[in-house]
Parts: C-alpha cells; sequence; structure tokens
C-alpha cells in the first residue's frame, strides 16, 4: 500500500464527506417548508379575496341599477295616477260619471298612498 493509494482514499474520503455535507445542506428545513406554504397559502388568500372584491363589486352596480329602474318606475306610476286623476276629473266636469274603480289589491296600496278610492 503506497501513498497514492492512501492518498487517493484521503481524497475519497473527503469528496464523500463534501458529498454529504452538500446533501444536507441542500435539504429544505421544515422551517422553509412552512413559508413556503404561507406565501401559497397567503396567494390563494389574496387571489380569493380579489374575486370576492369583483363580486361585491358587480352586485353594488347591479343594485344601483335596480334603484334607477325603481325610481323610474316610481315617476312612470306617479305619472300614471296624475293622468288618471285628470280623465276622472274631466269627465266629472262634463256631468258624467267616471266608471267605478276595481279594488285596489294590498301589494299595490303598499306604493300607492294616496288615491282616492
Amino acid at each position: 500500500m503506497s501513498a497514492e493509494f492512501w492518498a487517493s482514499i484521503g481524497v475519497y474520503a473527503a469528496t464523500a464527506g463534501a458529498g454529504v455535507w452538500a446533501a444536507r445542506s441542500a435539504r429544505r428545513t421544515p422551517k422553509q417548508e412552512r413559508r413556503d406554504d404561507f406565501i401559497a397559502i397567503t396567494d390563494q388568500q389574496g387571489k380569493a379575496i380579489e374575486r370576492l372584491e369583483k363580486r361585491v363589486q358587480l352586485r353594488e352596480a347591479e343594485a344601483e341599477a335596480e334603484a334607477q329602474r325603481i325610481a323610474d318606475q316610481d315617476e312612470a306610476i306617479g305619472w300614471l295616477l296624475g293622468r288618471v286623476r285628470g280623465l276622472v276629473l274631466y269627465i266629472r266636469k262634463a256631468g258624467l260619471e267616471p266608471p267605478a274603480a276595481e279594488p285596489l289589491s294590498e301589494r299595490a296600496a303598499r306604493y300607492i298612498h294616496h288615491i282616492d278610492t
């Protein structure tokens, strides 16, 4: 057994030790795994929050459009009530009696408060 043999064994041992050390240090620690899980969960939650914000904005826009539609319908009902009152007044001025009004339903009565029945 020559010196070269022992030197090569020493080099092999040093290389193997360095390889083991490199493999050990390259391994991910549990702390790193938890950190990566936290980042992934945070990203998922961020995306979910963005989706919810978009849904809320959509619902707010729909609610605003619905409120505008209801306001327009309220205006139309008011105009129709005024028109009917005008026609009834015209008929009475002509000396005639307008036809009897049909009974007002409970649902309609919730919205039509000032009608002379």
